[in-house]
Order: structure tokens, then sequence, then C-alpha cells
């Protein structure tokens, strides 16, 4: 089994390239099953109903979310009634949406997709590894391949993620910093990490925002409206292969096309 976990998609020049390229990298990569982190695909922050409908028309199967997820009012009705939308499962109870989904993959397989929030530098919500562990227990006995997306600020956060699943989870994939990290490896009981898929995107940018906006901001200490970046775009993933008959990872690999034209 082949997961594309597709990094941060971001405004519509993020849209773009998943217009443009996914149905490629789907094929060249033989990917069986796409997961996308959307928490910043309408205009830079949030998702709207429209906006999930276009990239699951697109080819992605899943969007997993983060801080921004509550950002767009309108999603707070439509994420109970879209499965294929995650929100963090460490929200309180009684939060809107589902923190984890059990999917169908071609070929008869299953796999859950979890999404995770960090605390560190971000919001106090309830402890991520505590929670990942009540969540495993409810998916364990519907399938043994898992991805974990764990949106989270602080590296040591994410790889302290890492070893706390490492052989019980197929994947665990960070978000949030929107730039792509150089560790991609298989840890020592086969669960696949990397520190951050990075960012689907502008290319030109400071976190996808316009560059100039965001210079200004460190100089001048003054408030400024963030705009997206125009121009060149990229697109970060991370491709991870599951052994389904013990749910580890056999290899993972980053993705990191800068697309210029």
């Amino acid at each position: 089994m082949r997961i594309l976990m597709v990094g941060d998609v971001v405004g519509k020049p993020g849209r773009q390239v998943l217009n443009k390229y996914l149905t490629r990298i789907v094929a060249d990569y033989q990917i069986d099953f796409v997961i996308a982190n959307g928490e910043n695909a309408a205009g830079g922050n949030g998702l709207t109903r429209s906006v999930a409908e276009e990239l699951f028309s697109y080819g992605v199967d899943v969007i997993t979310m983060g801080n921004h997820v509550w950002d767009k009012k309108e999603l707070v009705d439509y994420i109970d009634l879209e499965p294929r939308i995650i929100r963090p499962a460490n929200y309180p109870p009684g939060t809107p949406g589902r923190g984890y989904g059990i999917f169908e993959v071609a070929g008869g397989d299953r796999l859950a997709v979890i999404n995770l929030a960090g605390r560190v530098y971000m919001e106090s919500l309830d402890c991520p590894f505590r929670c990942v562990k009540e969540v495993l227990k409810n998916t364990m006995h519907s399938t043994i391949n898992t991805i974990v997306d764990f949106h989270a600020e602080a590296t040591s956060e994410k790889g302290a993620m890492g070893y706390w699943l490492d052989g019980q989870v197929s994947a665990v994939c960070g978000t949030h910093t929107h730039v792509q990290t150089a560790d991609a490896r298989i840890l020592p009981k086969g669960t696949a990490f990397v520190t951050d898929v990075g960012m689907t995107g502008p290319l030109h940018s400071v976190l996808g925002i316009d560059p100039e906006l965001i210079v200004d901001k460190f100089i001048t200490q003054m408030p400024v409206k963030f705009q997206l970046a125009k121009g060149p775009v990229q697109f970060n993933g991370a491709v991870i292969e599951i052994n389904s008959v013990n749910g580890l990872a056999r290899s993972i690999e980053s993705i990191n096309l800068p697309i210029e034209d």
C-alpha cells in the first residue's frame, strides 16, 4: 500500500498545484491513497465546504486539519457531515467533527488516518500523547495500517511523538511549519517518520505569504495584513509504503518539486 501525504496546501496557489500535478504524481509514484493537510487551503487559513469539495475533486481522499480548523465558521457545521475531513483528535469532547477515520483503500485494505495537534507554542489542548493511545484502541480492531498527521510547532514534540508511536503505527508525518525537513526515515521499530512534510503553495514566500510583508513586520514590529505570495509554486509531500501484513513501513520518500511554469 502506497500513501501520499501532501504538505500543508496553502490557498489558491496550493490548490492549483494539486489540480495540475496530483494526477501525474499519483501515477508516477503508484499511489493508492492521498491525504492532504488542508487547514490553510481557503485563502491561506481555514477550510470551506467549496474548497474541500475542490480538493476532493482533484483526487484527495482525506483532508487533515490543524490549529486553523475553525478559522472559517461554515466548517463548524459542515465538518460533522463530511467524514473525509479530520480535525485534531485532542480537541475536548463535544467539539464538532472527528479526530480520526477508517477508510477503504484500493485492493480491499483499510487505512486509519489520525490527526493530532501539538501543544508546545500552540493552543493548550488535551495531551496528544495520551489521546492517540486512546484512539488506537478504537482503530486497532479495524486495521493495523495507520497514518498520523501530527500538526505541531516544535521539532522536539514531533520527534517525541514519532518514538512514542514507533512500532504501533505505519507513519507519523509532521505538518504545520510549512518547511520540509530532511529527516524522513524508518524508526527502529518500523514506523516511518518525517518532522515536517512541507508546504504545497507559493515557492518564493515566507510560509506561503508575500515575503515583503513578513520582512516589514519583523523590521517595524507593526501589524500587517497577510497576503499570499504570487509567482512560482512548489509541491511538497511524502510517499509512505506500508506492509499491509504487519502495518509497518517499508519506506518513506520525501517529494519536493519546485514548479516554475
